[in-house]
């Protein structure tokens, strides 16, 4: 499978042809959905979802198909019957044969005086070769993964919640995303610490930058 970082959450999936774009929002790169099959929505924050962005590439082009929660479902209405999937914890489905499983029910709890919305995680992929885009959350899926796309900062976590999330997943290959709000030096020093906390599990860090015309992993 074919990874491809598309700026802050979003990332591309290429597999015989398939391609799937995840989290295309506010801070994607704007042709992160160019000739995509399948968008796959996490939850309704603007960094994850840009309904503009959604709708136009669905308008333009008839055969894509959305798959998210009732809530970023609910704003998508309009688009045609079957266009818009609502999914949840322990779904399942395909795209064009790809595999997809989703995981997990809320967002991580940001503050106690705020809403704490619905997300879901997608683990895409078949067999050994997966890749977990867990949303806005630290959800750990009940099976093996091989990919995991790691959300390196947010208003809703620490640097030592990222580290021991990743330890609990052992992913083979945990790949930074979510990095939107931190600078070069703070993207640095987090990839230090997890460079030097994920060795010992046999975890391969590492950072892959917000696409350039979409270099692959």
């Amino acid at each position: 499978m074919r990874l491809t970082r598309c700026g802050h959450a979003c990332v591309r999936l290429e597999q015989d042809g398939v391609v799937v774009v995840v989290d295309p929002g506010s801070y994607s790169d704007s042709h992160a959905l160019d000739g995509a099959h399948a968008v796959l929505v996490t939850h309704e924050h603007v960094d994850h979802f840009a309904e503009p962005l959604l709708r136009a590439a669905a308008e333009a082009d008839p055969g894509l198909r959305i798959w998210a929660n009732r809530s970023v479902a609910g704003r998508l209405a309009g688009l045609g019957s079957g266009r818009v999937t609502v999914v949840g914890d322990g779904d399942t489905f395909a795209v064009e044969g790809v595999g997809v499983e989703v995981h997990g029910e809320l967002h991580a709890v940001v503050h106690p005086d705020l809403p704490q919305v619905t997300n879901v995680g997608f683990l895409v992929g078949d067999g050994d070769a997966t890749v977990f885009h867990p949303g806005d959350a630290f959800t750990v899926p009940a099976r093996p993964v091989d990919t995991l796309l790691l959300p390196l900062h947010g208003p809703w976590s620490k640097t030592g919640e990222v580290i021991d999330y990743a330890r609990e997943v052992k992913a083979r290959r945990a790949v930074s995303i979510h990095d939107g709000g931190l600078s070069e030096s703070g993207n640095g020093l987090a990839d230090h610490m997890l460079q030097d906390c994920l060795q010992d599990i046999g975890t391969d860090y590492r950072r892959v930058a917000p696409a350039a015309g979409f270099e692959p992993v």
